[in-house]
């Protein structure tokens, strides 16, 4: 009940949003997503244990490395695997560097994710996390994939998933990028709700010191003491759908769970990587936030970006 008690608490103490660190910075010249790539997204439906019904595809190149990287890949609500696999630059980045990217697509009406129940919260709990974790676990037996480079990413509610991700299966991803999400654990829903929504934390008046936002992921996973991934972290200051704060948190959750003050971040580069963005570091990139300054929801994808966060 440790999970239960510390977002009570976080719910119980709503105050005024923290002031967000900067301004930010602006991305490269899009990258043209309407090619069609030589290969084509498929469904996968014997990956194993699915306890939530989540739907896998996957977007195998023909240039298949010899122990491919996986990115997973997560759409925003009332998207679906095909748009994200459409509108995302991830396959056509995969025909360049020979990765394997796979798109979850949500089983729930409107297509948001379960970021709100303890089965999705926990390690191993049955919820989307679950499912999507034993997608990974297929991929990199069945393509002999390389474990130490594996991805997550998503915008809006995949964002909130990609930090679900992060926080519940540590050991399975190297590093997570989010643009426009919530902090783990955000969603909570103290009525045990499946893919319910939470108004609190969408309008930022969830607040919580890094050490409680820390203490939240690590009871996601009770007793594991290995490795976190990396994080990017990208919100614009305009966002009417998740409030601006929800960088703050973010940032905060992962600096308290990575070791780092966030009140000192160790650079702050003002229009970067794009005019009107401002990009802060923690560690040598192990941590990164991009605050968009004028930006709404959510923060374009970054492909280019993205690849060099990844180390691909």
């Amino acid at each position: 009940m440790k999970l239960l008690s510390l977002i009570t608490a976080l719910l119980a103490t709503l105050t005024t949003a923290h002031p967000v660190f900067d301004d930010l910075i602006t991305p490269s010249t899009p990258l043209d997503y309407k090619r069609a790539p030589a290969a084509s997204l498929r469904q996968v439906s014997n990956f194993g244990s699915n306890p939530s019904n989540v739907k896998m595809y996957i977007y195998v190149p023909d240039n298949l490395a010899a122990s491919p990287p996986i990115i997973v890949a997560i759409h925003y609500c009332t998207g679906t695997a095909q748009a994200y696999y459409t509108n995302s630059p991830y396959a056509r980045l995969a025909d360049q560097k020979g990765f394997i990217v796979i798109y979850p697509e949500s089983p729930y009406s409107g297509t948001c994710w379960d970021v709100s129940s303890r089965a999705t919260l926990t390690h191993n709990g049955g919820g989307n996390s679950n499912s999507i974790a034993n997608m990974v676990d297929y991929t990199l037996k069945t393509y002999n994939g390389d474990a130490t480079k594996v991805f997550v990413t998503g915008s809006s509610s995949g964002a909130m998933m990609t930090n679900v991700m992060a926080a519940t299966y540590p050991a399975l991803f190297a590093a997570g990028i989010v643009y426009s999400g919530v902090p783990a654990g955000c969603f909570y829903s103290q009525a045990g709700g499946t893919n319910a929504w939470n108004s609190s934390c969408a309008n930022g008046q969830v607040n919580g010191t890094p050490q409680v936002w820390a203490k939240v992921v690590r009871d996601m996973y009770p007793g594991y003491e290995g490795a976190r991934p990396k994080m990017e972290i990208y919100h614009g200051s305009a966002d009417t759908t998740l409030n601006a704060n929800n960088y703050n948190e973010t940032i905060k959750q992962w600096a308290g769970v990575l070791g780092f003050d966030y009140q000192k971040p160790d650079t702050t580069q003002d229009n970067v990587p794009q005019s009107g963005y401002t990009t802060y570091t923690w560690g040598e990139r192990k941590l990164v936030g991009v605050y968009a300054r004028g930006v709404g929801h959510s923060v374009p994808i970054r492909g280019s970006d993205d690849m060099e966060f990844f180390g691909l």
